[in-house]
């Protein structure tokens, strides 16, 4: 099949959406610092790639992959396939030693990838303070006392799909030694190959992450990708917004980049988060967010088509 990758990249509105390990009392968000000083929030790629899992299975009811031991750790085990199993398809496995086929090692590289969701907004050093002096009245017990990081911001990322490696894989079934393994091919019907990823795409569209008694909305409030023949994550790290004002000019210059980045990128919207709204709209001659998807999904299924 020909090589071509769907690559999209995302921004959603969400608070305190992903904690690391904190210290005493205090719940520490997951951070990273740059050189201008600040540092931003951050939702973990293995994070958002839990919900997405999560709700294929759950919501769509995709086949739940079982797992196994290898001395210690745990994988997915070695009679799955992704014949039966969309999950280790589209998101890769490693399956070693007694739980491989083959005695040694099996490994499938994802064919979806994912980036950390990464605040656009600076974290400012607010802290929830929390208590749980309702529970103690209660018993006449001492009151316990903690805090909490917290920031809300528009949060982006980039999700990427090599098109051309959804539902093919390679096992190695016998290494023998002074020859070349032994290998099985595994090819899945073109129209599941399709399903998968259309699946992949409705959740996104749709996702959410329930954390520490919240459910907050992680789906798309703009969006930019399409399918190409260069399989590069071309607006990655390339969505600014400073004083609640999206860089256009900057995206604008991302799709001049290339003919092909310029002749097969479409851009969505849902209106009135940004400042610069009515800009946003006319210079990158934006979609609604549903029409992107629908779009998309039609390439897909063009694709998987020939």
């Amino acid at each position: 099949m020909e090589n071509k990758g769907l690559t999209l990249s995302i921004i959603f509105e969400a608070e305190s959406a992903n904690y690391g390990e904190g210290f005493g009392n205090i719940s520490s968000l997951k951070k990273m610092s740059r050189g201008n000083g600040y540092s931003y929030s951050y939702i973990s790629r293995q994070a958002l790639g839990y919900n997405i899992r999560e709700q294929l299975i759950e919501r769509l009811k995709w086949n739940e992959t079982k797992v196994a031991m290898d001395g210690k750790v745990v994988q997915y085990d070695k009679k799955s396939s992704i014949k039966d199993c969309p999950e280790i398809d589209l998101f890769g496995y490693m399956k070693t030693k007694d739980n491989s086929i083959n005695g040694k090692s099996n490994t499938r590289s994802a064919p979806v990838r994912l980036s950390n969701a990464i605040a656009l907004e600076n974290y400012n050093s607010d802290l929830d303070y929390l208590t749980n002096m309702a529970l103690a009245k209660r018993g006449n017990f001492e009151n316990m006392i903690a805090q909490s990081e917290i920031h809300k911001s528009y949060y982006a990322y980039t999700i990427t799909i090599d098109l051309d490696r959804v539902g093919i894989d390679e096992i190695i079934t016998k290494y023998v030694e002074g020859k070349e393994p032994e290998k099985e091919i595994i090819e899945i019907d073109k129209s599941e190959r399709a399903k998968r990823v259309n699946d992949l795409l409705k959740i996104l569209k749709t996702l959410y992450r329930d954390i520490r008694g919240r459910r907050e909305n992680l789906s798309p409030i703009f969006i930019i990708g399409g399918v190409y023949n260069i399989k590069n994550p071309f607006f990655e790290n390339r969505l600014k917004v400073s004083k609640n004002k999206l860089d256009i000019e900057k995206i604008l210059k991302t799709i001049d980049i290339d003919e092909e980045v310029k002749n097969n990128t479409v851009v969505g919207y849902l209106g009135n988060f940004f400042s610069n709204s009515k800009d946003i709209e006319e210079e990158l001659k934006t979609k609604s967010i549903p029409e992107v998807f629908d779009y998309l999904s039609e390439e897909v299924n063009k694709y998987y088509a020939k």
